[in-house]
């Protein structure tokens, strides 16, 4: 639970928004332009705000860092109240002896738990047990920690994707939507059906198995002190390293996974604004364009979702619609995402930045975003790679795959025009 100093910016950022507000609305009512003094209060509170959510984001960080502190000082305390629970005691007794070499096994690998929900919502399509696998003893709580890390460095991963995972990693042949039914004509009544004037288009999308490995080195004594998180340290590193170049691919990559934009722009190109701000920035136009060129079904979807840089985002804050109000609203909850015309936004450090003729922002339905991950996150162990320095080497590895499946315009972006 945040504390009261979280709580106490976050109403700080939500009063701050509704001063700002009233401006906007006074100049709107009296349909005039800012004043020089309205204007330099307005970007003074832009900058305050800016400020808040970086004190709230440092506040949470904090607050969660000390809470971990805590959490090992009273598991090596004894205190029964806050002592950890069996299967994550278990678990780090377990990964420790493998850690240290006491097991005699070189690799472990972590899989999804399918008894319990994760930080995502899951589709296993695994085939056979998975108690047959010598290395499943191991709890299976670590890989939503690591999951959970890898998600918050990717925007695209917390937008609702539909996430497989499969337990082989052969390629996986999925139906793509490329064109819906059509009917050109009435039936008549007791009368023969129509067929439809427009069939279905299909074609098959391959998920394949693409590799993402990290090396962590580990110095022994942090193995040794039961007092430190080993199993937090592996996860947050392990999971923010793998995220940083599979959440840039979901987004980016033409072909190895099939990217977001690649997916999106070669199937419906978006918007593109006729007048634009400087290098290519959306006007309120633009941005209602977009919203409207995804259809209703997909429009009203619980993972409907803007999604767009920071720096994108930053610049919605200055958008007003035709009567002078402001198009992005700040969540009044913490940790949810702020809302543009009514909808959540999310933040992607890989989307690309406003440019002319860039598809920096994109709006949809991100449940027809398909990822695919194979397995469980794999770690193997190395005590000779650094024997000179005493560390314990890791490497983990984790494989997967992404492509929009229904490329009837789900999702689509927005292409800053060049004039």
């Amino acid at each position: 639970m945040a504390s009261e100093v979280a709580k106490r910016l976050r109403d700080r950022r939500l009063n701050v928004w509704n001063d700002a507000k009233k401006i906007a609305e006074d100049a709107a009512a009296e349909n005039r332009s800012f004043t020089p003094d309205e204007q330099g209060r307005w970007d003074a509170m832009q900058e305050e705000m800016s400020t808040l959510d970086t004190r709230i984001k440092a506040v949470l960080e904090t607050e969660k860092r000390a809470k971990e502190a805590d959490d090992a000082y009273d598991s090596l305390s004894q205190k029964p109240e806050t002592r950890q629970s069996p299967s994550l005691a278990g678990m780090d007794a377990e990964v420790r002896k493998w850690a240290k070499g006491e097991t005699g096994q070189r690799a472990l690998e972590f899989r999804h738990n399918t008894e319990t929900n994760g930080p995502i919502n899951y589709r296993v399509l695994t085939t056979g047990s998975q108690g047959t696998n010598s290395s499943s003893i191991v709890p299976t709580d670590f890989y939503d920690m690591l999951i959970a890390h890898l998600i918050e460095v990717s925007g695209i991963m917390q937008c609702g994707p539909t996430v497989l995972n499969t337990g082989g990693g052969e390629t996986l042949q999925i139906p793509k939507t490329t064109a819906h039914t059509a009917v050109t004509a009435q039936s008549t009544q007791a009368g023969q059906l129509l067929t439809a004037g427009v069939d279905p288009a299909f074609s098959m999308q391959s998920l394949s198995a693409y590799k993402y490995g990290v090396l962590i080195q580990v110095a022994r004594e942090l193995i040794d002190d039961t007092a430190v998180d080993l199993l937090g340290y592996l996860a947050m590193q392990a999971g923010r390293a793998l995220g940083n170049k599979f959440g840039n691919d979901l987004v980016n990559s033409a072909s190895a996974p099939t990217g977001l934009l690649t997916g999106t722009v070669t199937s419906s190109p978006g918007v593109t604004g006729a007048t634009t701000g400087v290098s290519g920035a959306p006007s309120y136009a633009n941005l209602v364009d977009l919203e409207y060129s995804v259809i209703a079904p997909y429009r009203q979807s619980r993972s409907c979702y803007w999604l767009a840089a920071d720096k994108t985002i930053g610049g919605f804050r200055k958008i007003t619609d035709t009567v002078g109000r402001p198009i992005w609203e700040p969540s009044a909850v913490l940790g949810s995402p702020d809302l543009l015309l009514g909808k959540p936004l999310v933040a992607d450090p890989f989307m690309p930045a406003q440019a002319t003729s860039a598809f920096s922002i994109v709006f949809g339905d991100f449940s027809q975003f398909f990822v695919r991950l194979v397995g469980g996150v794999r770690f193997e162990r190395s005590d000779d790679f650094a024997f000179g320095s005493d560390l314990v080497s890791f490497r983990a590895i984790l494989r997967g795959d992404g492509a929009l499946v229904d490329q009837t315009g789900a999702i689509k972006a927005y292409k800053g025009a060049s004039t």
